[in-house]
């Protein structure tokens, strides 16, 4: 059988970096719901935050040991299968994983003990404190991850020397044409992620009648955050939108499935991309609603996907349904977290159980809408590993496909055990709930039986995901 070694090597990049980035993604919102949580402990003295705070704080224990091991392959991978990527850029992006290392890695390790096992051994000031230079360091680490990242889309403050990139001005570098855009953006989509996550869990609570009181506190918090990102988010993406239309306008086209930059573009609520015959198939539009979105013009222009070759074309089809994944989502989050702020004035958010039913089971959005994200950042930079300047098929390492095959298989199996096990621990975590300083026996004080009603409830949540 004959392997692409090439396919082969993209797609095992892209199945550990879609697993890895899920984790680092619930932990920095995660990181700074536990923050705020212990700083609202210490003024208030309220002990439900510090209950909620020590809750969450397992579970993002489990978060991220998983991405650290998740993350760990992908160095690894650099190296076996991307060993003339790391020749040709390994100026610029060595030194930018560097300073993440010696920032966000330092900071984070320093804390990160406090943070999970120092909470009766420590003063609660100094508890707070740790969770807040966590949460501190995992945005740090986002900070040089993202520039780096940002670099390979808009290469700028490098000259070229015999096919390698060398560094004349690192601050152009670190702060290239996206980086701020895309460090927006993805910061704010890990906030929503872990607060739609913590709004999941406080409506299973109401929902099962336990940890009423945290159930309740969660949800407030959750929609508070939610409300003001939420919108935020849609203003960050059209920012974020305008520049990539500037900077890379065939990423866009692919985005729209626009072929003929000669006319205005059509918004399509769905079609199917015809890459063969350079049309669209089966489409659902509204007439020139990406021109109006894109140039703030109903008749504005912008590059279709005509103007370059074929072979400088990324893929439209993953690039265009994932782009309306994230849309989709986006405008759902933005609905749901406005109707809660609604029945939360209203006084009727605890008490409207089908509100509280969908919440329940909307934990996944933000994990999906990342995933789709990401889709269309990297697939819509195809052909380009480096925009402009290094092709992904000259950048892989000089391997034979089966064993890229093998490797690929084998990372699919060890992958699927080990987050199976996490995120049923979980699961496992969220069942038993938050608990009081000292643990509960079976049943609450005094080891009461469970009710029915009670016991229901625990195998609903167990149960739930």
């Amino acid at each position: 059988m004959d392997f692409d070694p090439v396919l082969l090597a993209r797609l095992q990049f892209a199945f550990t970096i879609s697993l890895y980035i899920i984790f680092p993604t619930f932990t920095i919102g995660l990181s700074a719901y536990i923050a705020t949580l212990g700083v609202m402990s210490l003024i208030t003295g309220n002990e439900r935050y510090q209950q909620i705070a020590r809750f969450w704080t397992k579970i993002f224990a489990v978060s991220f040991g998983m991405g650290v091991v998740s993350g760990i392959v992908l160095s690894y991978e650099l190296g076996t299968n991307w060993s003339r990527f790391s020749r040709v850029t390994g100026n610029i992006i060595g030194p930018l994983a560097g300073y993440e290392v010696l920032t966000a890695f330092f900071l984070e390790a320093t804390f990160l003990s406090i943070m999970l096992f120092g909470g009766k051994l420590v003063p609660r000031w100094l508890h707070a404190l740790s969770a807040v230079f966590v949460a501190i360091g995992t945005a740090t680490s986002a900070f040089w991850i993202l520039s780096a990242n940002s670099w390979m889309h808009t290469p700028v403050g490098h000259e070229m020397r015999d096919g390698v990139a060398f560094p004349l001005d690192w601050w152009t570098i670190v702060f290239n044409p996206s980086f701020l855009y895309r460090l927006a953006h993805m910061l704010n989509a890990s906030y929503l992620t872990a607060g739609f996550v913590v709004l999941a869990v406080g409506a299973r609570y109401l929902l099962a009648g336990r940890h009423v009181d945290e159930g309740r506190t969660m949800m407030r918090m959750a929609i508070g955050l939610l409300a003001i990102l939420a919108p935020l988010q849609l203003i960050i993406g059209d920012l974020h939108g305008l520049n990539t239309l500037k900077h890379q306008p065939i990423k866009v086209a692919a985005m729209e499935a626009h072929w003929d930059g000669s006319k205005p573009g059509d918004f399509h609520i769905f079609a199917w991309p015809d890459e063969q015959g350079e049309v669209n198939r089966y489409a659902l539009s509204i007439p020139r609603g990406a021109s109006l979105v894109l140039t703030h013009d109903p008749n504005g222009l912008f590059q279709g996907l005509k103007s370059v070759p074929p072979q400088d074309r990324p893929p439209v089809k993953s690039v265009f349904f994932a782009f309306r994944v994230m849309l989709g989502i986006g405008f759902f989050m933005i609905a749901a977290a406005l109707f809660g702020a609604f029945l939360w004035w209203r006084g009727t958010l605890f008490t409207t159980r089908w509100y509280l039913h969908v919440m329940a089971h909307t934990w996944w959005m933000g994990f999906v809408a990342v995933l789709a994200g990401w889709i269309v950042t990297e697939s819509g930079r195809q052909p380009w590993i480096v925009h402009g300047i290094l092709r992904t098929a000259d950048a892989t390492s000089p391997v034979i496909g089966s064993v890229v095959a093998v490797t690929l298989v084998l990372f699919v199996l060890v992958y699927a055990i080990v987050f199976s096990f996490g995120i049923y621990y979980i699961n496992r975590l969220i069942a038993k709930g938050p608990q009081g300083s000292a643990v509960e026996p079976p049943g609450g004080p005094g080891k009461r039986p469970l009710s029915a009603a009670h016991d229901a409830g625990r195998q609903a949540l167990a149960g739930g995901g």
